[in-house]
C-alpha cells in the first residue's frame, strides 16, 4: 500500500530522517513510501540477511539485537515511533547488521535503495539533505554506544579535573 495520508506530512518533518526538507522534497520522498504492517512478535529483518531498504516507525515498539560469537542474544536498542533504522544497507550496500523484532503491532514506512536512487536522480537537494540527515542519526548512535563502552550514561558530566 503506498502511503499518502495527509496526517503523515507532518509526522514526517518530526522525524530525524526527514527534519529540514522543504514540501515538495518531502512529497516526492512521501510517494516513495510504502506503508509495511507486522504483528506483535513479527521479525522485521533479520541479522545477516541481503537488506536494500530502510524504514521509519510509524507506530508500535521494536526491539533491536545482534547475536554475538556465542550465539547469545545482545539487546541493542528499541525503536518507537519517529525512530529509523535499516539505513546502514543503503549506504554500505552489506547484509543486515541486527535482527529487529516488532514487540508490539508496528506500522513502518519502507524506502527503497531504489526509490532513494530516483529521489537523487529527481531532487538532488533532498537527497542530500536526507544523507545529513541519516548521518547525524549515525553519529548519535556512535556517540551512544561510545558512552556505553565507556560505561557513562548519556547526559552525564565529566568529573571536573582537580
Amino acid at each position: 500500500m503506498v502511503v499518502s495520508a495527509p496526517e503523515l506530512k507532518a509526522f514526517l518533518l518530526a522525524t530525524p530522517f526527514f527534519g529540514g526538507l522543504p514540501d515538495p522534497s518531502l512529497d516526492l520522498l512521501i510517494s516513495m513510501l510504502v506503508e509495511r504492517r507486522f504483528d506483535a512478535g513479527a521479525t522485521v529483518v533479520a541479522e545477516g540477511e541481503p537488506g536494500r531498504s530502510m524504514f521509519i516507525v510509524k507506530s508500535g515498539r521494536l526491539a533491536v539485537s545482534k547475536r554475538a560469537n556465542s550465539g547469545s542474544v545482545i539487546p541493542i536498542s528499541i525503536l518507537e515511533p519517529g525512530d529509523f533504522f535499516g539505513e546502514m544497507s543503503l549506504i554500505e550496500m552489506q547484509n543486515r547488521s541486527a535482527t529487529v523484532l516488532a514487540e508490539s503491532p508496528t506500522v513502518l514506512y519502507e524506502l527503497t535503495a531504489q526509490k532513494l536512487y530516483a529521489c537523487y536522480k529527481a531532487d538532488i537537494h533532498a537527497y542530500v539533505i536526507v544523507l545529513q540527515n541519516i548521518n547525524r542519526e549515525l553519529c548519535r548512535r556512535l556517540r551512544r554506544s561510545d558512552d556505553r563502552l565507556t560505561g557513562h550514561e548519556v547526559g552525564e558530566e565529566e568529573p571536573s579535573a582537580r
